[in-house]
């Protein structure tokens, strides 16, 4: 249109690269195309012009959480002339009018994190993974922590629940990890950080709680309960780090682990390769995160518990079985996640695996065949009813031994067959090696034989070592005597 201004509509079209009849047109209309296209009317006639206002927009009114869905099932009750075709229009109505007179909604606020101020923990359930440990299912969860500013990540294996153990050494082995301890420490209404039960209790977990953020010199807080997005830097990473491990399993083509170490080394060497993406940040981070203390503080609960004449004590709704000479001793014990140790005075005794209460309440059992072979010995028709008789076997093999005990002998000379057995695999500590010759017996379906499987793990004779003692004559110690009182009286 400049050029336009002094030159022929040819001569200023050619001017602006492009043609003479775009020129002349623009003369006529000088409009954009998209401005000269007429609206588009509607096609047919609007269904739902007599009821909106009329019926829609009052419910809307009344409940404003109503569903669309719920709307329209309303309306087919009332007009099942409308016929199903109006849901999509429905529910656009409904959107559009709700953007108009609807109510206002909650806005989420993006925060600037500082580089070593806010770190955060949670918790976070892997019941869908099917993780299973040499054949048996693990029932756990993750301990998750991570730096909002450098996205740093630690993953925790947690066999038991929510609880201030699990979160102490996730906590715990998380700084280490990372060399350095943030300013604040965020969780949400976690039981183990905040308990939400009697006064007693509350106060107890809280004043550890504290006590751990006061050694490591965090500032402990919370969000709102019921409020998750207020914790959104770590439970979005949740549904990341559980896709990463589900990829992982996928390209591992097998969710069996050997043992419970190696299924932990396989989430930790996932969670690394995540910390190395962001290995720059977690770099500037770290110089500004506090120093760590000397020392760690305790990860554990400790509870005194007295040896009954069961041969064990019950701790937590769970029975554990310890050597019969500790029957009526008191006994101190710190529960971690997956252990208790075991300590008499300052002496610690022994170390047991931490068992669980059974998802229906009743109590779980921790069983050593070991602690009680040497009463069952004196009393093999024991084994028939007790109680935690299933937890005793330390293989299945010896389960379903005795399973094809009771069917071909008497209740009496099964139990006394298989007493012989534990005895066996005790004394001879062949319990591995027995337990593949009594899953071949059954395997064809043949009685152990106990004389030929005593005999068999009978110590060799030929591999015994053939000590042979000189005797000193007496007369040499007679020379040591004169020796020393000729030095004397020197």
């Amino acid at each position: 249109m400049k050029f336009r201004q002094t030159d022929t509509p040819p001569v200023a079209a050619a001017k602006a690269s492009f043609s003479a009849s775009t020129a002349y047109r623009l003369e006529k209309n000088p409009r954009l195309p998209s401005q000269n296209k007429v609206p588009r009317e509607r096609r047919r006639p609007d269904p739902l012009a007599d009821v909106f206002d009329a019926e829609v927009a009052p419910m809307l009114q009344a409940a404003p959480h109503l569903r669309a869905v719920a709307v329209f099932d309303e309306l087919m009750r009332r007009h099942p002339e409308l016929g199903a075709g109006i849901r999509r229009t429905l529910e656009r109505r409904i959107r559009a009018w709700r953007a108009v007179h609807g109510e206002e909604r909650e806005v989420m606020f993006r925060q600037v994190h500082e580089p070593g101020r806010l770190g955060l923990s949670d918790f976070t359930g892997m019941g869908d993974a099917s993780i299973t440990i040499a054949g048996a299912p693990l029932d756990h969860r993750l301990y998750h922590f991570r730096l909002a500013y450098s996205g740093f990540e630690h993953a925790h294996v947690v066999l038991g629940g929510e609880s201030f153990v699990a979160l102490a050494e996730g906590l715990q082995n998380a700084l280490w990890a990372l060399g350095g301890a943030p300013r604040e420490h965020r969780t949400d209404s976690l039981s183990a950080a905040f308990r939400n039960l009697d006064r007693q209790a509350q106060d107890d977990l809280t004043r550890r709680y504290e006590e751990l953020c006061v050694h490591y010199r965090m500032t402990p807080s919370r969000n709102n309960v019921g409020v998750a997005h207020e914790n959104g830097a770590i439970e979005g990473p949740h549904g990341h780090l559980k896709r990463a491990i589900e990829d992982a399993l996928l390209m591992r083509s097998c969710r069996d682990f050997d043992d419970l170490d190696a299924y932990r080394r396989f989430i930790a060497e996932i969670v690394s390769r995540r910390n190395a993406r962001h290995a720059k940040r977690i770099d500037v981070e770290r110089t500004a995160l506090q120093p760590l203390p000397d020392r760690r503080t305790c990860d554990y609960e400790e509870a005194v518990v007295r040896v009954t004449l069961s041969g064990g004590f019950t701790l937590r709704k769970v029975f554990y079985t310890v050597p019969s000479r500790l029957i009526g001793h008191q006994l101190r014990v710190r529960l971690y996640d997956e252990r208790l140790e075991v300590f008499i005075g300052g002496t610690q005794l022994m170390t047991l695996p931490r068992g669980r209460a059974r998802p229906s309440g009743k109590h779980g059992h921790v069983v050593d065949y070991r602690h009680v072979i040497a009463s069952l010995r004196k009393k093999p028709m024991a084994l028939l009813n007790l109680v935690y008789r299933d937890r005793l076997f330390p293989r299945d093999a010896y389960r379903r031994t005795f399973e094809l005990l009771r069917e071909r002998l008497s209740d009496r000379q099964a139990c006394r067959a298989m007493v012989d057995l534990l005895a066996l695999a005790h004394d001879r500590a062949c319990e591995a090696e027995l337990a593949e010759l009594l899953a071949a017996d059954l395997a064809i379906g043949r009685l152990p034989d106990v004389a030929a499987l005593r005999q068999r793990f009978a110590p060799d004779p030929a591999r015994l070592p053939n000590v042979v003692v000189e005797f000193v004559p007496l007369a040499a110690y007679e020379g040591l005597l004169d020796n020393a009182r000729g030095g004397d009286a020197a």
